[in-house]
């Protein structure tokens, strides 16, 4: 008897030290920007009897661009609970190291630029060689490397995700303005604070407006008691940046640099605002063929699943990519007579599994239509980039909550399940749309794959009250997929 007990005792101390080992191996690369629960979201009301096309309500300048935000408190996003923002940046302007409080999906509208992402914890595997003043041959020779984390080469068309918390870049080595519009979804279970965008700046002195989104938030007790503390001490600084609050002295002894320079980094007096020159970047460069590297067949691989939160050795935390091309090589659907959509999701770009983000681009010909769909699992914010052309959205009512005349620069949001059409003007309708799920799902009404056609002949006939033959003709006359070509013929 006490033998078997030992055994049982043995067997059981072994099973459960191989469910830790389970365990382990399942979520030792889980990456960091993973939730317990992905699918989950914040929630706000949709109580939405009208839609609007939607404008930048604020601007602030800066030394090298400027920046522009929507009105975070419209109705349209707040039900969809993101923000959005365009940065127009000048020629050799560099938008200042920041990070968020929630991921960021960011389109290439205009211009090519570098992009870097500071990824907590991974290694400095770039090199620069540090120029000088030459001064004599050999102290040219001891000129410093410069070592940092990896850079990436974007250009016009391409989608750039950003994790909530990252420190970022990016700087314009381009020959014109470089443009750049973004969603931030604040909705997201990735920001644990509230539903408002807050942009943390490590260098600069950006104003108020720009660190909250264009928002005017109250005076913290905190900051009406600065002026106080300045008149006591002049060790108090105003700036807007994460080192300003600091003591001097503490910002020297965590650097080893001396209190002049603790102070020049706190930079209270900054006027530059978050975009700014950068006079000197002939050394910031990253390998051609890094910049170019775009996986097609590797990309065809399966995602990993849902809840897995790796993809074992195909792409680790510190090397996966956070760009993704949109140009018409990558093209999802293309009618030569109707237009292209180009999607950009987590198959094709894994980090969005865990932003729970994603993202179509869509090209409309002269007087195409994008057939009436409505998404099943996202809201969807959409960013006219080029052309002109009417939009309407239906709700659940029956009501058409949105019908009017787009054209570029303009911002219309589609809640879920609302469902929306699209027709191109003479001059076509270009897009991005920005989708609150990595696997964003769409139904359509019309067309190969649809409500119409995959529903039988005698159900539609007895839904609409027609004859079995018009609803045959339901089904059958457009055998086109997604995107239809304007129809020559009048019913």
């Amino acid at each position: 008897m006490a033998k078997h007990s030992y055994f049982l005792l043995s067997f059981l101390v072994l099973f459960h030290g191989c469910l830790g080992q389970i365990d382990l191996v399942t979520n030792r690369g889980q990456s960091p920007f993973s939730t317990q629960q992905q699918s989950e979201r914040r929630q706000s009301p949709c109580q939405l009897q009208n839609l609007n096309v939607l404008q930048p309500k604020h601007r602030f300048k800066s030394e090298a661009g400027y920046t522009e935000f929507w009105d975070q408190n419209e109705q349209e996003f707040q039900c969809a609970n993101v923000a959005f923002l365009r940065h127009t940046i000048f020629r050799k302007g560099l938008l200042l190291p920041s990070f968020n409080n929630a991921p960021q999906l960011i389109f290439v509208q205009e211009g090519q630029g570098i992009h870097g992402a500071i990824m907590a914890g991974c290694p400095d595997t770039y090199q620069t060689q540090v120029q000088r003043s030459p001064r004599g041959q050999q102290e040219q020779q001891q000129s410093p490397r410069d070592q940092h984390q990896k850079l990436s080469q974007f250009k016009q068309g391409d989608i750039i995700a950003l994790p909530a918390g990252v420190p970022h870049w990016i700087f314009n080595n381009g020959p014109s303005q470089l443009v750049l519009v973004s969603l931030i979804d604040l909705g997201n279970k990735a920001n644990q604070l509230d539903n408002f965008f807050r942009k943390f700046f490590l260098a600069g002195n950006p104003p108020q407006g720009l660190v909250s989104g264009g928002q005017r938030q109250s005076q913290s007790p905190r900051q009406s008691r600065r002026g106080e503390q300045e008149e006591e001490g002049q060790e108090q600084r105003n700036g807007n940046n994460m080192f300003s609050p600091f003591q001097p002295r503490d910002l020297a002894d965590i650097l080893r640099i001396d209190e002049r320079l603790a102070r020049k980094i706190q930079n209270p007096n900054d006027n530059r605002g978050a975009i700014v020159f950068m006079k000197e970047a002939s050394q910031l460069t990253s390998p051609q063929r890094a910049e170019e590297e775009q996986p097609r067949e590797e990309d065809e691989r399966p995602s990993r699943r849902r809840g897995h939160g790796c993809n074992g050795l195909e792409e680790t935390y510190c090397t996966m990519r956070l760009r993704h091309k949109t140009d018409s090589s990558f093209a999802d659907i293309f009618n030569p007579r109707a237009g292209r959509i180009t999607t950009v999701n987590s198959f094709n770009l894994p980090v969005l599994g865990d932003l729970q983000l994603s993202a179509e681009r869509g090209v409309l010909y002269k007087n195409a239509l994008y057939v009436p769909h409505w998404n099943l699992n996202a809201h969807t914010i959409v960013y006219i980039t080029r052309g002109q052309g009417r939009v309407q959205i239906v709700s659940e009512n029956g009501d058409s909550v949105f019908n009017e005349q787009v054209r570029q620069g303009q911002v219309f949001v589609v809640p879920q399940n609302f469902v929306v059409f699209k027709r191109a003007s003479e001059q076509g309708l270009e897009w991005v749309s920005f989708k609150t799920n990595d696997m964003a799902k769409i139904s359509q009404i019309a067309g190969r794959n649809s409500f119409f056609q995959s529903t039988p002949v005698e159900v539609l006939a007895a839904a609409f009250d027609i004859s079995r033959e018009e609803a045959f003709r339901l089904k059958e006359n457009r055998q086109e997929l997604t995107l239809f070509s304007p129809s020559q013929q009048q019913w």
